[in-house]
């Protein structure tokens, strides 16, 4: 056992709620509440402001994680270089300002090259977000912090979608700009409040100390961007996040068209409250009998909740969706990044976070792009039972490929 303390140790106790973490908690919701809210709206904001069509809406939302997908495997190694405080204060800070360029971005091709601006601070800060909170858990509960912590993440899936449609209903496009720019801008204001200091972590530099100097400045491989213990994980997160994209991106068009668009946000109403009913039984689950026993079933009412969208024809059966939806996708990400963070030592957990990642925002942006392809060609239904039977599918990979590396590390 080192000697050395943490830097951070000064504002953890045993309290799982101490003030530093709270402040954590609270940027990484309202950093997610605006993120959700662009990618919910922004597909109609480009149909019917901007005159774009349905392969042009998927585009924008392809092009941020595009971006976000090409520097997220440096993202670590950025990091560690910069440190901490840097990466995070400064990452949020160049996002908040290209916040305000959607007020302005009155063209499409204006649009399209925000987006792709934004999606690289918004990977930094997402990927230094998830250590730094990461510091201010006690260690006999990180398990339980950082479910709360992924979960203000899946309240934010529904706040922002939420927001964003209720201020629709009763205003215009840019005054949904406004109130998101101000939301980003509270979550930078607890961005400032969380103390992080720069440090390097005693095994990184007992590392440093083996390796010749020439060595440190010229040699660079795939282990500085790439952490191969999450890479099934991550590929399962892909899949996942693949089938999830027709949700996020497509369903308000899609409730749209059958002339239910006043019955969405209710939908992701109902999808938050399906979540946070299990979320207590959820945890200890996953700590007392382990991550199958939530995983599976949760893959089971994903699939279903999928089919059930396929079927949509009228408000009741568009919220009986969003309780299958909620209660299985709701469950799987936290479970999938406790997997990715649990797979590696504590000084990887930055790179871990960073391949994790980068997998799930490949299979969103490949399911932007080729779900609204599909749509295009095929139609909604057929689409959404597509969807249900990747996700059947990448729950038998799941069965082959990680399971049995969680029953070796049991």
């Amino acid at each position: 056992m080192s000697n050395i303390a943490s830097p951070f140790d000064a504002t953890v106790s045993d309290r799982l709620w101490n003030r530093s973490f709270i402040f954590c908690v609270l940027n990484n919701l309202f950093l997610f509440t605006y993120y959700f809210a662009f990618l919910t709206i922004l597909p109609v904001y480009i149909m019917k402001s901007l005159g774009g069509s349905v392969k042009e809406a998927g585009l924008a939302l392809t092009l941020f994680l595009i971006s976000s997908i090409a520097i997220r495997p440096f993202s670590g190694l950025i990091i560690q270089k910069l440190g901490s405080k840097l990466s995070f204060r400064g990452s949020e800070l160049l996002f908040v300002l290209f916040a305000f360029t959607y007020l302005f971005a009155d063209q499409l091709w204006i649009l399209l090259l925000v987006r792709f601006i934004h999606g690289i601070w918004f990977s930094i800060l997402t990927t230094v977000a998830v250590p730094v909170a990461n510091e201010f858990i006690p260690e006999h509960r990180k398990g339980e912090g950082m479910g709360y912590y992924v979960m203000s993440t899946n309240l934010a899936v529904v706040f922002g979608p939420f927001l964003a449609l209720t201020i629709l209903q009763y205003s215009d496009f840019m005054t949904l700009f406004k109130v998101l720019t101000a939301i980003i801008c509270i979550g930078f204001i607890f961005c400032l409040m969380i103390p992080i200091q720069n440090i390097e972590t005693v095994s990184a530099k007992k590392q440093l100390e083996k390796e010749e100097p020439s060595t440190q400045k010229n040699k660079f491989s795939l282990h500085d961007i790439l952490e191969l213990k999450a890479v099934p994980i991550g590929l399962v997160a892909l899949l996942t996040a693949f089938a999830y994209s027709s949700i996020m991106s497509f369903m308000t068009a899609y409730a749209e068209s059958k002339q239910l668009f006043a019955y969405v946000s209710l939908f992701f109403i109902i999808f938050a409250i399906s979540m946070i009913i299990v979320r207590p039984w959820i945890g200890k689950w996953f700590d007392r009998k382990g991550a199958n026993s939530v995983i599976y079933p949760s893959f089971v009412f994903f699939a279903i909740g999928l089919v059930i969208v396929s079927f949509m024809s009228n408000q009741w059966i568009l919220w009986l969706s969003a309780v299958f939806i909620g209660i299985g996708y709701g469950s799987l990400f936290p479970c999938f990044q406790t997997i990715a963070i649990q797979s590696v030592p504590k000084e990887r957990m930055g790179h871990a976070i960073a391949t994790f990642f980068t997998l799930f925002d490949f299979g969103m942006a490949m399911g932007s792009v080729i779900i609204g392809i599909l749509i295009a060609q095929f139609g909604y239904s057929p689409t959404y039972l597509l969807c249900a039977l990747i996700t059947v599918l990448t729950l038998f990979f799941y069965q082959a490929k990680v399971a049995p590396q969680l029953a070796l590390r049991q």
